[in-house]
């Protein structure tokens, strides 16, 4: 087994910190530690927090981080923040809105630079997720950066995905575009004092009438984050969305599915590392891009061609 893997199968949390770490500098020893931490996952539920900026994404996390503490539960938090154009690294605003839970033993928070991953969270989520699922975590939340035109990645690496609305604030139409509607496993109406509840919740039920989902249907939660109402509610749905997946055949086809599109994916990033790889190491190559009236399908074509030829 190797070394971290072993050490975070003991709890060890600086192997865990260490661990995210190598995964998102993409060590080379990444993927045969990742086959060993596979092995001693334990089950976690894995829940997905997205919407708009501004909708309350992480007070909802930071209050429901409080609830579940009460419920003798451990809780690992991945908020994925936008990623610096100069340093390439995230902002850690989150860590500060969370600051309240940093000495306690039983939650781990990490702030994880997008790096330019156009679904809204970063190419190492997944594999940050698996790690502390092996550590022995109960719970692990995944706080996207926030809703865009592309940003569906959520979907592919939890079990649940909340999506989070605030009345009045002009977020649905975006949320009707960007596709994420969806996707939702669970619809949380957060800042539910604030008047134009009644509306969004009319909305979104129309939605659901359209869409006619089969199988699980979308629950509608209204939270006040800053006054921790609702937690309880949003609590149970996700449970009983985490029942509906292990126990029905509709949520098995959703766990198939998603494990299709990880192999997929992690056969997509071995290719591009490899094809980057030769020709970054090729000076001829390189060369080639000095020329900015290159055509790039062709060398897109022909390196990748090559780089084919040479596999076999």
């Amino acid at each position: 087994m190797h070394p971290l893997a072993e050490r975070i199968q003991n709890q060890d949390m600086r192997a865990l910190a260490r661990a995210i770490t190598l995964i998102e500098n993409e060590d080379p020893e990444k993927l045969p530690m990742m086959s060993d931490i596979f092995s001693i996952q334990k089950k976690a539920h894995y829940i997905g927090i997205t919407g708009s900026p501004g909708a309350g994404k992480s007070s909802l996390i930071n209050h429901l981080l409080t609830f579940l503490r009460k419920q003798e539960l451990t809780v690992a938090v991945i908020a994925v923040d936008p990623t610096s154009p100069f340093s390439g690294g995230a902002l850690l605003g989150d860590r500060t809105r969370m600051n309240q839970h940093f000495l306690d033993p039983g939650i781990f928070i990490r702030s994880m630079a997008t790096r330019g991953s156009l679904g809204g969270l970063a190419r190492a989520t997944k594999d940050s997720i698996r790690v502390c699922d092996a550590y022995g975590f109960d719970v692990v939340l995944v706080e996207t950066v926030g809703v865009g035109q592309s940003e569906l990645d959520v979907m592919k690496v939890v079990d649940t995905t909340s999506l989070v609305l605030t009345p009045n604030s002009g977020d649905v139409l975006q949320i009707f575009k960007a596709g994420i509607m969806e996707i939702a496993d669970l619809f949380l109406i957060n800042k539910a004092d604030l008047p134009g509840v009644r509306k969004l919740k009319s909305t979104i039920e129309e939605y659901l009438m359209i869409i006619q989902p089969e199988g699980w249907q979308p629950p509608i939660v209204e939270t006040v984050a800053t006054e921790s109402k609702g937690m309880a509610d949003a609590w149970g749905k996700m449970q009983d969305h985490r029942t509906y997946l292990y126990e029905t055949e509709a949520g098995m086809k959703r766990r198939k599915d998603q494990l299709q599109l990880e192999v997929y994916d992690l056969i997509r990033e071995e290719i591009w590392r490899n094809v980057k790889s030769s020709v970054e190491t090729d000076p001829e190559k390189i060369q080639a891009f000095q020329n900015p009236d290159a055509d790039p399908y062709q060398l897109a074509r022909s390196w990748f061609q090559e780089w084919a030829g040479k596999d076999e």
